[in-house]
């Protein structure tokens, strides 16, 4: 018998003992726990009513005047059809206010002015979610279409 046999021989059985204590099922280490109702009569607590949701905090002025430069940037790119440029500029100020209708909408622009159609309809969809004036809206809703 060769080395190797012997050393498979007598390997294998201590490898397959090593992982048999390494199962992931553990029985339960006792009964269910009972769970228990109030009796029907007896008075507990009052739920509360729910909670109207909070309209969203307005932006921080720091965070429109740390983007607004990189917009306009953004838009005189576009402008001239720089468009690669311009969508840089525009995730960059993206990472600054994520929740800025604005930004939503100069990109879903910068998306159809470049021919991605589909990208600028998600975009613009997307950006519906945080639009704060009417005009921010119906110019979204007009682009998810």
């Amino acid at each position: 018998m060769s080395i190797v046999t012997r050393l498979q021989r007598s390997v294998l059985p201590v490898l397959l003992l090593a992982l048999s204590g390494c199962t992931i099922y553990s029985p339960p280490q006792g009964p269910a726990p009972i769970e228990t109702r109030p009796e029907p009569g007896v008075v507990t607590e009052q739920k509360q009513p729910p909670v109207a949701p909070q309209p969203p905090p307005a932006r921080e002025p720091n965070a429109v005047a740390a983007y607004s430069g990189l917009v306009s940037k953004a838009r005189a790119a576009s402008a001239q059809g720089d468009y690669n440029g311009a969508l840089s500029l525009l995730e960059r100020a993206q990472r600054i206010d994520p929740d800025s209708a604005e930004i939503y909408l100069e990109l879903a622009r910068t998306y159809a002015a470049q021919g991605q159609k589909e990208q600028a309809r998600a975009t613009a969809a997307r950006g519906t979610l945080y639009c704060r004036s009417q005009s921010e809206c119906e110019a979204l809703r007009a682009l998810a279409r």
